[in-house]
């Protein structure tokens, strides 16, 4: 008897109704996976208009032009505990979160890769902007090729045991070639812009949320002379380096918000020299590989949209080469060599 052939592999491709994840769910049939899509239907803040059904309208509009399955798994409950309440709670304590990085870490690769796997799944797949190299034989998390969409920044919190179960499709190509390949298969996202927001929430303009969950108090806004400058509604709304919004009449700025207190509730400004600084620590450390020895010299994000800088890192204490802006609490740090991603952590 001829030999049977074994199946390919399952993959469980995260379909948002985008045109990144439509485009990745595409080159995976092209490459002969056996490929189901999942929709995460989202957690949707009170007030704020819910798009679930025409983005899940999209993804299922897509898998039928690819010929795939598309299930749809409810996650509101676990973002609601596990990224959208230590999100509020985070602001109160005066701190600032980064949704986007719990998003990836509790959800898509948290219980949609567990819940994927267990269904028998051989690789997640997802549209972000990365990739997964080989070291040595080991897998390794790597920025993209397109260096102006690369989202590695929020995916630090991956384990390294999950590398090899995880495919990011489209980690070589860039934005246009991605539009492309999805107006040559004839994809009806193909032309759909970005979406913006917090993680797959949507839009969410963060002071009109917050102020849904923290009540709003007056206090003083404070130059770091002690003067009285002005008013605000609540420390817990305000971030280091924040321009705008900032009720102050007095002339001589611009002020930037340079510490905030929620205890006393006071808001402190500065100028933009005042929010400069060489060191920081950090908390809650994960590492994609070994972890880097005492006196380690790599190359830090602290903001997503920054420039790399090279840091020295020791215990858990950083210093910068140079000097870095608005050091914020609860933001996320992230570590690189290279192209490769060593793992990140939160300021504090």
């Amino acid at each position: 008897m001829p030999r049977q052939r074994s199946q390919p592999p399952l993959v469980y491709v995260a379909m948002s109704g985008g045109v990144d994840s439509s485009v990745a769910a595409l080159l995976l049939v092209q490459r002969g996976f056996r490929v189901v899509g999942i929709y995460m239907k989202p957690w949707q803040p009170r007030g704020l208009a819910c798009l679930w059904e025409e983005e899940r309208a999209d993804a299922l509009r897509v898998a039928d032009a690819l010929g795939i399955p598309l299930k749809t798994w409810d996650v509101s409950r676990i973002y609601h505990t596990k990224v959208a309440n230590p999100m509020v709670r985070a602001y109160r304590d005066g701190t600032t979160p980064n949704p986007d990085v719990e998003c990836n870490r509790h959800i898509k690769f948290g219980f949609f890769y567990e819940r994927a796997l267990s269904e028998g799944a051989d690789f997640v797949a997802t549209g972000h902007y990365a990739r997964i190299l080989k070291s040595r034989g080991v897998p390794t998390l790597a920025k993209a090729v397109d260096a102006n969409k690369d989202q590695t920044y929020f995916l630090w919190g991956l384990r390294g045991r999950q590398l090899s179960h995880i495919l990011f499709p489209i980690g070589g190509m860039t934005k246009p070639e991605v539009r492309a390949c999805a107006r040559a298969a004839g994809l009806p996202t193909a032309e759909k812009k970005d979406s913006q927001g917090v993680c797959f929430v949507g839009k969410l303009d963060m002071k009109s949320f917050l102020t849904t969950v923290i009540r709003p108090r007056s206090g003083m806004i404070l130059h770091r002379d002690g003067r009285v400058l002005g008013t605000h509604d609540g420390a817990g709304y305000y971030t280091i380096g924040q321009r705008h919004g900032l009720d102050i009449r007095e002339g001589g700025g611009p002020y930037y918000v340079v510490r905030t207190d929620v205890r006393k509730n006071i808001v402190v400004v500065g100028t933009e020299g005042d929010l400069m600084s060489r060191t920081a620590r950090f908390v809650q450390p994960n590492w994609l590989g070994s972890k880097p020895s005492a006196g380690a010299r790599v190359r830090a994000k602290i903001r997503y949209r920054t420039e790399e800088v090279p840091v020295t890192i020791t215990g858990n204490r950083l210093v910068f080469a140079r000097p870095v802006r608005a050091l914020t609490s609860g933001q996320s740090v992230v570590f690189f060599k290279g192209s490769r991603v060593l793992g990140g952590a939160i300021l504090r």
